[in-house]
């Protein structure tokens, strides 16, 4: 897969691709950053391994890190099916029910481009502004499920199975100005398991030193913001925030010269989360 580009060459420096990789190289985050707790179990340690690189091959998105938790804990829980979805009035093509369940293309309920923005570099395999979904998205699993390894693979099979991921979908945007670079990912499965995934996100964050705290999203108790530490001289910085809303990970990652405007992405986070408010986005 392809990761973020940079914009084109200014003066200042280039912005990097916004999941800054880790030692391991996959991105930041539960599945992606070295030097989280150690697994108790070396079966776990073998399936947490596995999990990253799901996630990893999955566009970026923390699916493995749910995966472990809902199949591979020492008492894993079931997950329960989302419940039946009321039908969709025929006049609205896209948004939020109030059972939690989003209705509608993925690019629709992505935030549009904002003033100041435009389209920016591809994300991975998905492009700029596009979403996996049907033959694209099972293509996808199944290219992923190719990474690992053969004595996992049923396990793997299952737990990605058991999650009924419904699609996939990124926007990426650039400042007009080349100065920061953000990417905007959906991805749309199991309500519970999205709830215990962006939970994972938050105690990661949390318990971390490798991170600074992020600032809050306003309205959204639910939103988890990070920083990775800088060192002194760092010319490029980055911002990684996750939420579950209903069916939907929403995902953001920033990378742009330092300083980051903080509150001007933070608040496109918010932008993203009311678009998908529950128990109807709005436009």
């Amino acid at each position: 897969m392809t990761d973020i580009e940079s914009p084109e060459p200014v003066a200042e420096p280039a912005v990097p691709e916004p999941t800054a990789p880790g030692a391991d190289g996959l991105p930041f985050g539960p599945t992606g950053l070295p030097g989280g707790e150690a697994p108790a179990k070396p079966r776990r340690t073998a399936l947490k391994a596995v999990a990253a690189v799901v996630a990893a091959a999955l566009v970026g998105v923390g699916i493995g890190e749910a995966i472990i938790k809902v199949h591979y804990s020492d008492r894993p829980a079931p997950v329960a099916a989302a419940p039946a979805a009321p039908s969709a009035s025929p006049a609205q093509a896209w948004g939020a029910k109030s059972n939690g369940n989003h209705f509608g293309s993925l690019r629709d309920l992505m935030l549009p481009v904002p003033s100041g923005w435009r389209l920016g570099p591809d994300y991975k395999s998905i492009g700029n502004d596009h979403e996996l979904r049907d033959a694209d998205l099972d293509k996808a699993l199944k290219e992923t499920l190719a990474d690992v390894p053969e004595k996992y693979r049923k396990d793997a099979e299952n737990a990605l199975s058991s999650l009924h991921i419904q699609g996939i979908g990124a926007r990426t945007l650039a400042a007009t100005d080349n100065s920061t670079t953000v990417t905007l990912v959906l991805s749309q499965y199991n309500q519970q398991a999205v709830a215990a995934e962006n939970n994972s996100y938050g105690k990661w964050y949390t318990d971390n030193e490798l991170y600074r705290v992020g600032p809050g999203v306003a309205g959204h108790a639910e939103a988890h913001c990070a920083l990775p530490m800088l060192k002194a001289g760092d010319q490029l910085d980055y911002l990684q925030c996750y939420a579950g809303v209903g069916d939907l990970l929403v995902q953001m990652e920033v990378a742009g010269i330092a300083p980051l405007d903080q509150n001007k992405v933070v608040d496109l986070f918010r932008q993203q989360l009311d678009r998908l408010a529950i128990p109807g986005a709005t436009a």
